[in-house]
């Protein structure tokens, strides 16, 4: 099995997100398969490799390069050339085309469709990110009402549903790294996700949406914002609430009367979390690198031909359509 080099601007806290998290998660699973290390593109590193290095020596096609950083992904594409390469997908929307030699990798069934549609041609597959075993419910008490992160967060919930809340139950913002989240989620009863309009703004799409997920395995109850991925596995009324629902005194109700609910803390089953547990994505990569290796193997004596579905190959069907019309 070839050799895969995870492709990352670089490791440092410059590039803390949750994008470089779910990669190196990614990264620690594929060692358990096969051999796989980190590549840096935008700084070097001590002890780690560089990209203007590999692409200095002739092309190894005992090495397959993993792509994932956005809007980096179209030069990448275009520097690594016809080298084997996989796009690990997060976010959609950025609008660059995947050849069809690049099999695509998506964290969730809502960036699967999107490139289900983008890219006829291309091999996709589904590997969903990671929820660590840490995140569970330590059935400790719980102090906290209501927590939030500011990061990605609406206006409407800084700016008018934390006024209001606040008035009536306890809240702890968090505008900064925390250094033990799991713990905080044990100590709080209701966590608020919204982030429709932090991704609608930059015409984005919310690659997965860990937080949530990772609220529930410690047995918060969740009120969520349902946009892209997140609706792959936030089910409103049965898993969590939609959060922003017709007015701030309507959700405020429904928060505090959560609160005040003595069965509203039932567990998510251990069962909901399996799919995105180490032991159950490790058999699911192997399965994909498998079949991804193989194409490789394919794709030295093949060559693409299969039409995409581009704006020319649209307006192209829609011509022969409207002219099998008149003809009929």
């Amino acid at each position: 099995m070839r050799k895969l080099l995870f492709l990352l601007p670089g490791t440092t806290k410059q590039f803390f997100a949750g994008g470089l998290t779910a990669e190196l998660n990614t990264l620690r699973l594929a060692q358990q398969i096969c051999e796989a290390e980190v590549v840096t593109y935008r700084q070097r590193e001590p002890g780690i490799l560089f990209l203007d290095d590999l692409l200095s020596v002739p092309p190894d096609r005992r090495c397959i390069f993993v792509v994932s950083w956005g809007f980096d992904v179209p030069k990448l594409l275009k520097r690594l050339g016809d080298r084997p390469t996989i796009y690990h997908a997060h976010s959609t929307g950025y609008g660059f085309v995947v050849p069809p030699r690049v099999p695509i990798l998506a964290v969730s069934n809502n960036t699967m469709s999107y490139w289900g549609e983008k890219a006829l041609g291309s091999l996709i597959y589904h590997l969903p990110n990671e929820i660590s075993s840490a995140f569970e419910n330590r059935q400790l008490p719980r102090d906290i009402d209501v927590l939030v992160q500011t990061r990605k967060s609406s206006e409407y919930l800084l700016q008018q549903l934390l006024p209001a809340l606040k008035k009536r139950c306890h809240v702890v913002v968090l505008d900064s790294y925390v250094e033990d989240l799991i713990g905080l989620f044990n100590r709080t009863k209701v966590y608020l996700y919204d982030t429709a309009e932090y991704w609608g703004r930059y015409r984005l799409s919310e690659g997965f949406g860990l937080p949530p997920m990772e609220a529930l395995a410690c047995g918060c109850q969740v009120f969520s914002s349902v946009n892209h991925a997140l609706s792959d596995y936030l089910d409103p009324g049965f898993n969590c609430q939609k959060i922003a629902g017709y007015s701030t005194s309507y959700d405020t109700h429904r928060i505090l009367e959560t609160l005040q609910r003595e069965d509203s803390f039932a567990p998510v089953p251990d069962s909901f979390f399996a799919p995105y547990r180490r032991e159950n994505l490790i058999p699911r990569l192997a399965t994909i690198l498998t079949e991804i290796n193989a194409f490789f193997d394919h794709q030295v004596t093949a060559t693409a031909d299969i039409p995409q579905l581009t704006r020319w190959r649209i307006a192209q069907l829609s011509v022969k359509r409207i002219l099998s019309k008149l003809k009929s």
